[in-house]
């Protein structure tokens, strides 16, 4: 266990981002943990008592206290496990730190909620005003990385940071996109580093490591597609 004490316990649930993102952090801080698979259909006592506000995963219990929010357990890990053998995701620099966290906020509030929002629209037009709010973000995010990570090879520059964990956490469901449709949120003509970016990311051996099964990701997003779809044709019929 690379620094910090303490027996470490991870209520998820597999096709998450969001679990995917602390999967990540704990992966590069090599910390063993114990993982528990949660049916958000039917909630478990743990889960509910651990996080009563929103009943979400993930959530990270450390020695019995529970950390929520896939943002803030990023955090908390990296504030915790700090010992010099071990990777820093935030910087140093109290303003550095500060740009980190206000990128972060934005890919999940402006990117991938209008990458939602194009997936899940009721209507074309919804759809259609997602898929340009998207681009617009991926846009934005492209000028971000290349003011961040100054030529070098992540937004934490040599080596993986904050910020390409809370991006990387996305990568699952990018690759499930371009499987079931062809689709990809970052190329060669619209966002050239940040393909770049995703590449490097994907083949790390940290990463590997925990990403799930697209194949079995694929069939879940299709199980789940259907399951909307058959509750959106009740309620109108």
């Amino acid at each position: 266990m690379a620094g910090g004490d303490g027996e470490l316990k991870l209520l998820g649930m597999w096709a998450s981002p969001f679990v995917l993102r602390v999967k990540l952090a704990l992966s590069f801080k090599g910390l063993s943990y114990e993982y528990v698979e949660v049916d958000l259909k039917n909630k478990s006592g743990l889960l509910l008592a651990s996080n009563p506000v929103h009943k979400k995963v993930p959530v990270l219990i450390h020695n019995g206290k529970p950390v929520c929010e896939s943002r803030i357990i990023v955090q908390y890990l990296d504030e915790v496990y700090s010992a010099a053998a071990a990777p820093t995701f935030l910087p140093v620099d109290p303003y550095e730190r500060a740009t980190a966290r206000f990128w972060a906020a934005f890919i999940d509030d402006k990117f991938f909620a209008s990458w939602l929002k194009a997936g899940r629209g009721k209507t074309a037009a919804e759809k259609a005003e997602g898929l340009k709010e998207t681009f617009a973000a991926v846009e934005t995010l492209e000028g971000a990385f290349r003011e961040i990570s100054k030529g070098k090879p992540f937004f934490g520059g040599d080596s993986v940071g904050y910020l390409d964990i809370a991006l990387g956490a996305l990568l699952a469901w990018m690759l499930t996109a371009e499987v079931r449709h062809g689709f990809r949120l970052f190329d060669a003509s619209r966002s050239p580093l940040l393909e770049k970016l995703v590449e490097r990311f994907s083949k790390l051996d940290e990463v590997v490591a925990v990403l799930p099964d697209i194949d079995r990701l694929v069939e879940h997003t299709k199980v789940r597609e259907a399951e909307v779809a058959a509750a959106a044709a009740a309620v109108n019929n």
